[in-house]
């Protein structure tokens, strides 16, 4: 494409963001930045360092000064250099940077570093509230939903593949939902769907379902969806 452009995908736990997002930018040739995988990075690195995920100060002034890199072929996370891919998808990290998500200074300091990937060309970026403050003028806007049910089985499939056998459904089930009440409470930078962004629903879609709708929303929106 000859101008940047943004593709913001929102929305809860297990819906699929991750692998449509990763997916779609590979078609599109556009940077596939996966913002949870750098919550968890923080999270990752508070541990490490004994900071705890309830000292917000701390997780500020880590998250500022952190680098940060995404790759994309292959896919891979690296803190200060090292590469944490594995590392920060154990259920530890999980839960810590549902915490950790949590904190203004952590969000504001990783926003900065957000906008300033999407400077380099075009990507498709995906979260919680991507649509909503990090680039509330993107020039595709999508909130992928499921069922929590849906999401639940998905999630277990995932963790049966990494590390059989999985927790039970209820568990997950659970754990999901309490996430979903976390972000969507929390005072800073809610998980909300942004009023102009499409609702896609993928109870009952497969995943290149999903990703033909999202790339039809980006022909449409900006006239060029080839891809490259």
């Amino acid at each position: 494409m000859s101008r940047r452009v943004v593709v913001a995908i929102d929305g809860p736990g297990g819906a699929g963001k991750s692998t449509v997002a990763r997916r779609l930018a590979g078609r599109l040739g556009f940077l596939y930045i996966d913002t949870g995988a750098m919550y968890r990075a923080v999270a990752l690195g508070a541990r490490q360092q004994g900071i705890s995920w309830d000292d917000g100060a701390a997780l500020g002034r880590l998250a500022a000064e952190a680098e940060i890199r995404l790759t994309a072929s292959p896919p891979g996370v690296f803190l200060n250099g090292r590469d944490v891919t594995e590392a920060i998808r154990e259920p530890e990290i999980s839960q810590g940077a549902s915490k950790v998500s949590a904190v203004g200074a952590v969000r504001r300091a990783l926003v900065a570093k957000q906008r300033e990937m999407a400077r380099q060309g075009s990507v498709v970026m995906e979260g919680r509230d991507i649509g909503t403050v990090v680039f509330p003028d993107a020039d595709v806007k999508v909130y992928l939903d499921a069922r929590p049910e849906v999401r639940a089985e998905r999630r277990v499939r995932e963790l049966e593949q990494k590390a059989p056998p999985p927790p039970p459904r209820e568990s997950v089930l659970a754990e999901l939902e309490q996430r979903d009440r976390r972000d969507t409470t929390r005072a800073d930078s809610p998980l909300a769907q942004a009023p102009d962004a499409v609702l896609l629903d993928s109870s009952n879609l497969s995943i290149e379902e999903v990703e033909e709708a999202i790339l039809n929303l980006v022909r449409n929106r900006t006239g060029n969806g080839k891809e490259q």
